[in-house]
């Protein structure tokens, strides 16, 4: 297995599951928020277009993922630049900024279960949507998360797999 796994597992205040990231982008807090809440930069790592109003309670309106139908969710909480957290498809997705140094923001993003059985196949996701994130940061042309084949997918979903996290969730467009 080559591809390098960045996630953890581990269970919230409340007893869900979750797995969660963490980067260091070279950038303030202001410009890594606006690539959480800017409906145009979201589309270039975050796997459905998603269109927010950016208060607690707020609808966000997810779609153009082509492997799952348009929803909506709520905004849970919102504090910029520190911290968003909103429901999207039964699970609750919270990124939290924190001042790295020099210029730099640390991004951590949790993403709290709906099933433990999830946690292979969201962590599998999540790398491959940071990682066109983490390309963005640098200034390269991303892809995206529905580039292509799910070949890095698969590398990391059987790393996660290989590593103890909790499978067997249906993955959507596969069947």
């Amino acid at each position: 297995m080559s591809a390098e796994l960045t996630g953890t597992q581990l269970v919230v205040d409340d007893g869900r599951p979750a797995v969660r990231f963490h980067r260091t982008y070279t950038h303030p807090a202001g410009h890594v928020w606006r690539f959480l809440t800017d409906p145009g930069e979201l589309a270039q790592w975050f796997p459905s277009r998603a269109e927010m109003e950016l208060r607690p309670g707020g609808t966000i309106r997810f779609s153009g993922d082509p492997n799952m139908p348009a929803s909506t969710g709520r905004v849970i909480a919102v504090a910029p630049p520190q911290h968003l957290s909103f429901e999207w498809g039964g699970e609750e997705l919270r990124f939290d900024l924190t001042d790295a140094g020099d210029g730099r923001t640390g991004l951590t993003l949790t993403d709290v279960l709906s099933a433990a059985d999830a946690a292979a196949r969201n962590a599998a996701g999540w790398e491959v949507c940071l990682t066109a994130l983490d390309a963005k940061a640098r200034g390269e042309t991303a892809e995206g998360p529905h580039a292509g084949p799910g070949v890095l997918w698969k590398d990391f979903y059987d790393g996660y797999v290989e590593a103890g996290f909790p499978s067997g969730a249906p993955v959507p467009g596969l069947g």
